[in-house]
Formats: structure tokens, C-alpha cells, sequence
């Protein structure tokens, strides 16, 4: 129970003990004016009764603005709500556009990924040719100058007439200790 209510409380039972006690004085019927008239009726219990009326029109006052009060926090509730759903529904369209847009994203990176890579493969691969023709190329000129080299000795040695002091090779041929 809260203070309010405490002292409201209090102040009805003084009210109510009051009357107890004084009852036969607040019974009693004295003349009253009325302003335009004269009446002779208990003062006391008009008054009680006035009192009465106004605790209870007040109790009705209290009621109604309490019951305003919940309609309006009902209301406000559900409108929040309202706010709340439709804030998660635009957060959750953006977080499936942010999503939307890095996949797009992704699958940008992925295809130029796969395109350089494609290029650089390609890019090796005539590299390696590049490199097989001109390994077949320098094999083909290095025979070629070798067998030039082997017909030049073969001449020389068939030109000139073998020297019994002349040194001889594994392969049974004379080595020319002059230059060429």
C-alpha cells in the first residue's frame, strides 16, 4: 500500500469515527437555509452525506484516469510493437541486401580470380613453349656446331698422316696439340 493510500485510508476512519461518536449530534435536525428558503433537516448528516458523494465522485474520477492511463499504455505498447517489428523487418532487409551485395561481390572477385588465372595459365603455357623451341632450337645449334666441329677434326685427321708421337685419345684418335 502506498503512502497516498495510507493517509486516504486514515482520513476515511477519522471521518467515519468522527460521525460514530458523534452521532446523535450529527442527527440532529436544526433549521438550514438554503439561500433562497428555509428548511429545518439534519445538518450533520447532510454534510456526511455530501462528503460520501464527494469521496465516491472522486473514486470514480480516480478510476476513470486510471483506466485512461491503461488504454494509452495498451495503445502506446502496441504501436511500439509495431515500431519494433517493422524496425527488425528493415534490418533484417538490409542485412539480406548487405548479404545480396557480397555474394555479388564474391562472385565478382571469384570470376576475375578465375579469368587472371585462366590468363596466367595460358601466359605459362606459352612461356613453356617459347622456352621447348628455343631449348630444341639451341640443342639443334649446339649438334650443328659440334658436328661441325667433329667433320673440321675428322678432315684434319684424315688430311695428315698420322704421327707415332702424337698423343692418342681413349677413342683411338690423335689429339691435335696445334691450334686449329
Amino acid at each position: 500500500m502506498g503512502v497516498r493510500t495510507g493517509i486516504l485510508f486514515f482520513i476515511v476512519l477519522v471521518i467515519a469515527a468522527l460521525a460514530a461518536l458523534n452521532w446523535g449530534t450529527i442527527a440532529t435536525p436544526t433549521v438550514m437555509s438554503l439561500g433562497f428558503m428555509q428548511v429545518t433537516a439534519p445538518l450533520g448528516l447532510i454534510m456526511l452525506g455530501l462528503t460520501v458523494l464527494l469521496g465516491l465522485f472522486f473514486l470514480v474520477y480516480v478510476l476513470y484516469m486510471q483506466s485512461t492511463v491503461l488504454v494509452d499504455a495498451r495503445r502506446h505498447t502496441k504501436e511500439l510493437q509495431a515500431q519494433r517489428e517493422l524496425a527488425d523487418k528493415a534490418e533484417a532487409s538490409r542485412f539480406t541486401e548487405l548479404r545480396n551485395f557480397l555474394e555479388a561481390q564474391e562472385n565478382n572477385h571469384m570470376a576475375r580470380n578465375g579469368d587472371r588465372h585462366a590468363a596466367l595459365l595460358a601466359r605459362i603455357e606459352q612461356l613453356e613453349n617459347t622456352l621447348r623451341a628455343r631449348a630444341e632450337q639451341a640443342d639443334n645449334t649446339l649438334a650443328a656446331h659440334i658436328g661441325q666441329l667433329e667433320d673440321r677434326l675428322d678432315r684434319r685427321v684424315v688430311d695428315r698422316p698420322r704421327d707415332p708421337l702424337d698423343p692418342v685419345d681413349p677413342l683411338d684418335r690423335p689429339v691435335l696439340t696445334t691450334p686449329l
